[in-house]
């Protein structure tokens, strides 16, 4: 029998057995790719991304709103401006106009601004009258 050089090439490689992975390497690739790691991994870089700067905003503007004073500037979270007349334990007194007074709950306060924070800003520009001649 005559052996051909594609039959000496498929008798080496079926002869040749696969290289078997080590059992340390084949542990930790299999570790790495379990689904319950990588669900852990996400939920890590969520809460580091995502859940705690948001908590602490909260805490921040929950301190801010039990702060309250009167004087203090206010936007509150439906978008309206106005200064704090009166402070009472679950509401707060907006001032908006001349002679409107509004009562909101202190927890649809949106953002404080202090009277420290409202001093060191600089005055807005005011509209003036032009007379006309």
């Amino acid at each position: 029998m005559k052996i051909t050089e594609s039959m000496t090439l498929f008798l080496a490689q079926a002869e040749t057995p696969a290289a078997a992975p080590s059992g340390g390497e084949a542990t930790q690739q299999s570790f790495l790719q379990s689904p319950l790691v990588m669900m852990v991994l996400i939920f890590v870089i969520f809460y580091f991304i995502l859940i705690r700067p948001q908590k602490q905003k909260q805490k921040k503007l929950d301190a801010q709103r039990n702060a309250l004073k009167s004087g203090d500037k206010v936007i509150t979270a439906g978008g309206i401006h106005g200064l704090v007349t009166n402070v009472k334990a679950h509401s707060v007194t907006l001032k908006v106009a001349d002679n409107v007074k509004i009562e909101f709950e202190k927890g649809s306060i949106g953002t404080v601004i202090s009277k420290d924070d409202a001093a060191a800003a600089p005055p807005e520009p005011e509209e003036k009258e032009e007379s006309s001649s």
